[in-house]
């Protein structure tokens, strides 16, 4: 080999070493940019997650530390369990009942508030304003309506010449009672990513659809539905998994009851983990919570993302 080929040679592996070093450096510096929110997932996310797995597979003292290595004997009980059972079909029917509901009367308040009128805004800020309010307050708020004595929706319901009801005290009504509870404070939030996501389709299309003189159902499902689909898939899922999280609404309301009937998963974890002192199998409750929100989210993926129409 020539002196040159060897001196080229030389050269290119100082030059493969250099970028080697400079890699490593920008990945450094990137990490360095990270470190902080790796340290708060880490203590807030990454730790609890690790720990209540841990702690699924054992019995714990009162305290919580683990007694005794159980393996899976704590998810074969609750699989058995007809608490458990009935905890999972409360939490499967207040999702059914409070989502696509939640999602169908927030695209309609949308669609109404799109227009152009004169005062529209005040509208808007109206279907938006229970996003601003807090879970607890709003809770406060449909007890007293639920109220048997002074509620409005027992007036409503005589006005309209039926009897009245136990919103909150009856197994048959509790459920879909916090469920519309629920539905108006998930409204806010979906209105206004709803309503973002039709002020921002392209106003051409509809003037075209207007030249070609369609109707405006035609609009709606040509047009308006698959435009806004990345935003609704959006909406959807974020709905999905607030509902499978629902606490504070539960646990104001009802507590659980009445017989159990409003019983969903994540409440059973804080009875178990706080009141029957339990924390052995609320963790493996919560392990079970996180695969169902998980499987429930993959589906959702696989099977609504092909019908969303990316621009």
């Amino acid at each position: 080999m020539s002196m040159p080929q060897v001196e080229l040679n030389k050269v290119l592996q100082f030059e493969k070493a250099a970028e080697k070093k400079r890699a490593y450096a920008r990945f450094g510096t990137g990490l360095l940019y990270l470190l902080p929110s790796l340290l708060l997932f880490t203590v807030f996310l990454f730790y609890p997650m690790v720990r209540t797995v841990y702690l699924s597979m054992h019995i714990t003292d009162a305290q919580g530390n683990p007694v005794t290595f159980v393996g899976v004997e704590n998810f074969t009980y609750l699989f058995t369990s007809s608490a458990f059972l009935a905890s999972a079909k409360a939490t499967a029917l207040f999702v059914l009942y409070t989502v696509p509901a939640g999602v169908i009367l927030a695209l309609a308040l949308a669609l109404l508030a799109n227009s152009k009128m004169r005062g529209i805004g005040f509208f808007r800020t109206m279907f938006s304003s229970t996003m601003g309010m807090s879970v607890a307050a709003s809770s406060v708020i449909w007890m007293f309506m639920y109220n048997p004595t002074i509620g409005v929706m027992n007036r409503i319901l005589t006005a309209l010449g039926f009897s009245e009801m136990q919103w909150l005290l009856d197994p048959s009504t509790a459920l879909i009672a916090v469920s519309i509870a629920t539905i108006w404070m998930n409204t806010g939030f979906c209105f206004l990513i709803l309503i973002g996501g039709l002020q921002n389709i392209d106003p051409q299309l509809y003037e075209s659809a207007g030249i070609a003189g369609v109707s405006s159902g035609y609009k709606l499902s040509k047009i308006t539905i698959p435009v806004l689909s990345p935003t609704l898939f959006f909406v959807v899922t974020v709905s999905l998994i607030n509902a499978f999280q629902t606490f504070g609404q539960i646990d104001i309301l009802t507590k659980g009851g009445p017989i159990e009937s409003t019983n969903v998963i994540v409440y059973s974890i804080y009875k178990d983990a706080f009141i029957n002192y339990n924390v052995g199998s609320a963790s493996a409750q919560a392990v079970i919570l996180f695969f169902c929100i998980l499987i429930v989210t993959i589906v959702q993926f696989k099977l609504g993302e092909r019908r969303v129409h990316y621009q």
